[in-house]
């Protein structure tokens, strides 16, 4: 017995000391240039691309690959060549609006000379402010940000070629490069010589997308505005929204919370429909291996943490009040109507001609690999509808406001669901 107690501590022991170790951050670069040592310097007006890679902050040595697992790391450091852009020039001309982003990503408003609003996100990131303090405290803060490392800093890019297969609208992200210039003005330190993807933004006055009679794009919180003043005359599409939902179960995009929403309203005989649009596809096959990391992400710990796997290992974790809100009274026949479009729409030939459009480094590191992950989850999508509807039909209506939707003042039907009120008559 002694014995067995001495081999738990010595385990426990080697156990605390690599994760110290592999916690350890090296000096890192972030946007790396091939061939240009002094991106300061340089004049980028002579260049109409570049190539660069994100960042070197997550390359790690066996110790950390091992605790902390392999995940994207070689695709954050690898360069790939990028447009060179200049916001007067882009599409007619661009007009910053306003700075935007949440707390990992620096992003820019901007709008075009045709008055469609977009968005220039920042692929690195910067994940410290979800670091809890006692991570701090015991000088561990680097586990939690090396954890960016699952996301695929061009998964978002792969996700759109995907999404466009199965008609789910999507925000069609660009990867760019974006230098120091006159246009960014004071913004120029913060936002200057930098890696972003440009993408539509979940709002706007102006029709971006293919659909016809699109009256405008509006964010979830509008939305739930526009309902309660025009009642039954305003309805969401639910196949689209159903459909939209198991696309992000097949990409295991687990971070689907409701402020990454918008709708294009079209108008059909005096009603309007309105129809999803995903945004913010950053958590798109997202990876996570390594000891640390697969206690982090234990079902029981954080549920809605789940890697990117040939099999969904926790789908209640999945389920976000936004599907409670938007979805509960929905047929399974619905779910499994949309889930068998997806199967017979999303071949395989489509699943790796979509990777293919990464360049061919990427694809190469990790495209193969995922291809692989998407057909198996593809083939048991009918069984993930089938159970994911009735997760959501278990589930009891809101009490609390969506995230987002907390300033309004809304009516008590409307704060359980979208369409209570029209159901309960």
């Amino acid at each position: 017995m002694k014995k067995i107690l001495w081999l738990l501590v010595i385990l426990l022991l080697l156990f605390v000391g690599f994760t110290y170790i592999s916690a350890y951050q090296e000096d890192y670069e972030n946007t790396i240039i091939e061939n240009i040592k002094n991106i300061e310097n340089t004049n980028f007006s002579q260049y109409d691309s570049v190539s660069a890679a994100v960042t070197t902050r997550y390359e790690g040595n066996f110790i950390k690959r091992t605790m902390q697992g392999e995940n994207y790391r070689e695709a954050w450091s690898t360069p790939i060549t990028v447009p060179v852009v200049f916001l007067d020039t882009l599409l007619g001309g661009m007009t910053i609006i306003k700075e935007g982003g949440g707390t990992q990503t620096q992003s820019l408003k901007v709008e075009s000379s045709s008055g469609i609003l977009y968005s220039l996100r920042g692929i690195n990131k910067d994940p410290s402010s979800h670091v809890p303090e006692i991570a701090k405290t015991l000088g561990l803060s680097n586990i939690i940000i090396d954890g960016n490392s699952g996301q695929h800093p061009y998964g978002a890019v792969a996700a759109a070629g995907l999404a466009g297969e199965v008609d789910v609208l999507h925000t069609n992200p660009r990867p760019l490069f974006l230098p120091k210039q006159e246009k960014l003005g004071d913004l120029n330190e913060k936002y200057g010589n930098k890696l972003y993807l440009l993408e539509y933004e979940t709002e706007s006055e102006v029709n971006w997308t293919a659909l016809q009679n699109i009256v405008e794009i509006i964010e979830t919180d509008d939305l739930q505005e526009l309902k309660a003043i025009r009642g039954d005359k305003l309805k969401i599409d639910r196949n689209a929204l159903v459909r939209s939902r198991l696309f992000d179960l097949l990409i295991g995009d687990w971070d689907r919370h409701t402020k990454q929403w918008g709708w294009a309203l079209q108008e059909q005989d005096s009603v309007y429909i309105a129809i999803p649009i995903a945004g913010d596809r950053d958590s798109a096959f997202f990876k996570l291996g390594g000891l640390i990391p697969s206690i982090i992400s234990n079902k029981n710990i954080a549920p809605e943490v789940r890697p990117f796997k040939k099999k969904i290992d926790h789908l209640p974790g999945l389920v976000y009040p936004f599907d409670i809100y938007f979805l509960k009274n929905t047929p399974e026949s619905v779910y499994v109507e949309e889930a068998k479009y997806i199967q017979t729409h999303l071949t395989n030939e489509k699943i790796d001609a979509a990777l293919q459009k990464w360049p061919r480094v990427l694809y190469d590191l990790n495209g193969k690999e995922i291809a692989e992950k998407l057909k198996q989850r593809r083939e048991d999508l009918v069984d993930y509808a089938i159970s994911f509807q009735k997760i959501i039909e278990e589930r009891e209506f809101l009490s609390s406001p969506l995230k987002g939707s907390e300033d309004l003042n809304l009516s008590p039907e409307l704060l359980r669901c979208f369409e209570c009120k029209i159901v309960s008559e």
